[in-house]
């Protein structure tokens, strides 16, 4: 699998809905999203180097898959 990074989003996105499909984007605490992407297989970046910003787009991005 490939590495992924926060920059990924649409990435991320995508591997979040296979990970949660039942899941709503939109009510998913941000601490929860931060952690949940940190655990996806191939993930690679800093947790630390998250942050509202990054996290709201892949909130989105994942919403958009979903909706897809």
């Amino acid at each position: 699998m490939d590495e992924i990074n926060w920059t990924d989003v649409d990435e991320i996105g995508y591997r979040l809905l296979e990970a949660h499909p039942d899941v709503a984007p939109l009510g998913v605490r941000f601490t929860d999203l931060h952690r949940w992407v940190t655990e996806l297989p191939g993930f690679v970046g800093d947790p630390k180097q998250s942050n509202e910003k990054i996290l709201e787009a892949i909130q989105m991005a994942w919403l958009d898959e979903k909706e897809d």
